[in-house]
């Protein structure tokens, strides 16, 4: 199983020591996230460093660690099957179709998000962080 990772949940794992970081990092699992997300967490940088109270370096070297363990999908894959993507997504959130793109890409891909509009669109399977947790023993 592919787990495509939602940008709410790597703005997470950034922001906190928890167990959304903790299964990043520890679980022998393939994650996969759009590159163009990461752009995105950028923005949210000065944000993130003051909710997560850590130093400029400190945050570089944490999104570092965590993209170690997290495949970046290229815009081209993305644009692949971003139509269809949007299709999926069009009376949902269209803004979230690159992750569904992301997902379609990849066979066995499901998406991990605890964002709850992703369970309105019945293409890409959907797991939750408790579900994560629960598949891999509590951690």
């Amino acid at each position: 199983m592919i787990l495509v990772v939602d940008s709410n949940i790597l703005i997470s794992a950034l922001i906190k020591d928890s167990k959304t970081r903790e299964i990043i990092v520890k679980a022998d699992q393939r994650f996969l996230i759009p590159e163009i997300v990461i752009e995105e967490t950028r923005k949210y940088k000065r944000i993130i460093i003051e909710k997560s109270g850590m130093s400029e370096e400190d945050y570089n070297q944490l999104l570092e660690k965590l993209l170690s363990y997290i495949e970046l999908v290229p815009i081209e894959i993305i644009e692949n099957n971003i139509k269809e993507a949007v299709k999926i997504m069009e009376n949902i959130d269209k803004k979230d179709a690159v992750f569904i793109a992301a997902a379609l890409a990849y066979l066995d891909s499901k998406i991990w998000s605890d964002d709850r509009h992703f369970e309105r669109q019945n293409r890409i399977p959907v797991f939750k962080t408790k579900d994560i947790l629960y598949m891999f023993g509590n951690m």
